[in-house]
């Protein structure tokens, strides 16, 4: 992978991975769903891999089994056991940040004692948090050889700023969160070859026209599985008038969500919410739903992926995506090329991210994110047009097509 390169080889550090024991020890991919930094890792070395790249997994455990789970089988794993520390993740907030030291502790140790392995190698680290960055900064450090690509998907917004997720009882998680980022911000900057990113408003944050230079910071939108839903027919009948798909996190504003939804059935008393995902807000969007008493018009399936997956998008007629901060998210994505046209709030991440197939919300409006949803399920001229529209922009977005252009980045420029 260029002269310098040995062997075709890419090691992917995705120690963060043990945050994905939960409150009742490890929970699988069926439960415990998948971010989009790990979606985009598994689904490009799936394709290199066929491309006659080498693949090295550095990973717990847990992280092993994930990534089995979702069809990455044929990569090298060097993994550490994790097992012991499951019950950890059951004490909340501090529960997490104990694993996300532990995992930076051993992806330290194992990146160390693997540095031959890591010379003259691309070294991604799947992500800014620590337990990923710092090791894809060691490996770096000690193989002057290698190269680096970091992962940074996402800034978090200052928890004390109005357009932070993370309020109330959150608002500690999300100081932890917002400067723990200052950091591997930092290093990545200053020590990284090549950085990942979700936007392009994102990408001037890191470009510096020295070291990175416009064609060494990529947006990276995601990618969307164009095959599958060709192998689902067309259901008789919607069953959902709205589905949402991604991970139960604040920042996903599933919380808002319910009440968007409860908006909807003041209008809409037999209103249908699909909600397919998982995560830390599991059990409390599920509280949420019955106190607003929408058990009967809310379905949460958890995480659901492949044929299943496609079955439920096409069983319904619009896909909300109601981020409060977000840098982009590839769920919603999986509906439009199904020809959801779907209905968001107005970040600036989305107008960059998502400029077509949508209806934008102004900026945590619930009431008017209710009403574009109504006005989609009524107005059959618009619904027909957006759907359109969404179905286009989203054939662009296919897996294949994104695997092999990064690769063809990656080649070039490092």
């Amino acid at each position: 992978m260029g002269n310098n390169l040995k062997n075709n080889r890419v090691s992917i550090i995705a120690n963060s991975m043990i945050a994905l024991y939960g409150e009742r020890g490890f929970s699988s991919s069926t439960e415990y769903g998948m971010s989009g930094g790990s979606r985009i890792f598994i689904e490009c070395a799936k394709r290199w891999l066929d491309k006659g790249i080498s693949i090295d997994v550095f990973t717990p455990d847990v992280g092993e089994k994930f990534c089995k789970d979702n069809g990455l089988n044929r990569a090298n794993y060097v993994t550490w056991a994790s097992s012991r520390f499951g019950t950890i993740g059951s004490f909340g907030t501090l529960g997490i940040i104990a694993l996300y030291i532990i995992g930076l502790a051993k992806g330290c140790l194992i990146t160390l004692g693997e540095s031959q392995q890591l010379n003259e190698t691309i070294v991604y680290s799947s992500s800014d948090f620590w337990p990923d960055s710092i090791p894809g900064f060691i490996a770096k450090l000690r193989n002057r050889n290698s190269k680096w690509i970091a992962g940074f998907y996402l800034f978090v917004h200052n928890p004390f700023s109005g357009d932070s997720a993370y309020k109330g009882s959150r608002k500690l998680k999300g100081l932890i969160y917002f400067l723990s980022q200052r950091p591997t911000y930092w290093l990545i900057r200053k020590y990284a070859d090549m950085v990942w990113v979700t936007n392009e408003l994102d990408r001037w944050k890191f470009i510096d026209g020295r070291r990175l230079t416009a064609d060494k910071v990529i947006a990276i939108k995601g990618g969307v599985d164009t095959k599958t839903p060709l192998l689902v027919s067309e259901p008789m009948e919607k069953m959902f008038d709205a589905i949402f798909i991604g991970r139960l996190v604040p920042e996903k504003g599933v919380l808002e969500l319910i009440d968007i939804w409860k908006y909807v059935c003041e209008k809409k008393k037999d209103a249908k919410l699909a909600i397919l995902g998982s995560g830390p807000l599991n059990s409390q969007v599920q509280n949420k739903i019955k106190q607003s008493d929408l058990a009967g018009n809310i379905k949460v399936f958890g995480f659901i992926d492949g044929l299943e997956k496609f079955k439920i998008i096409k069983e319904s007629k619009i896909v909300v995506h109601p981020s409060i901060m977000d840098s982009g998210g590839m769920a919603a994505c999986e509906a439009m090329i199904c020809g959801l046209p779907g209905v968001s709030f107005d970040l600036q991440s989305l107008k960059v991210y998502y400029p077509k197939g949508m209806l934008k919300s102004p900026c945590y409006n619930s009431k008017i994110f209710a009403s574009n949803i109504l006005k989609l399920l009524y107005d059959e001229s618009l619904y027909h047009n957006l759907s359109k529209e969404a179905m286009d922009f989203a054939k662009d977005w296919d897996w294949d097509k994104m695997a092999t252009e990064l690769l063809n980045k990656v080649k070039k420029f490092i």
